[in-house]
């Protein structure tokens, strides 16, 4: 559960926007059975940049910008 560590509940709404709006953004370039996967993994992205966004428009640039990051392996 990527948001089970966010407590305020406007932290939460705040987090849930988040992935909202960065789904919108990524979700027609991703193949349709990895849609769950890629979902989830940038859920945990926004849970884990949080704590750090400045703003609303920071969370979401900092989340996008980890997860367009090439894998190394």
């Amino acid at each position: 559960m990527p948001f089970s560590s966010v407590i305020e509940p406007t932290d939460l709404a705040r987090a849930h926007a988040a992935l909202e709006d960065i789904w919108r953004e990524v979700k027609a370039s991703i193949p349709e059975p990895d849609h769950e996967r890629e979902r989830t993994k940038i859920a945990y992205l926004v849970a884990a940049w949080a704590p750090l966004a400045l703003d609303d428009e920071d969370l979401k640039q900092n989340v996008l910008l980890q997860y367009r990051k090439p894998d190394l392996i």
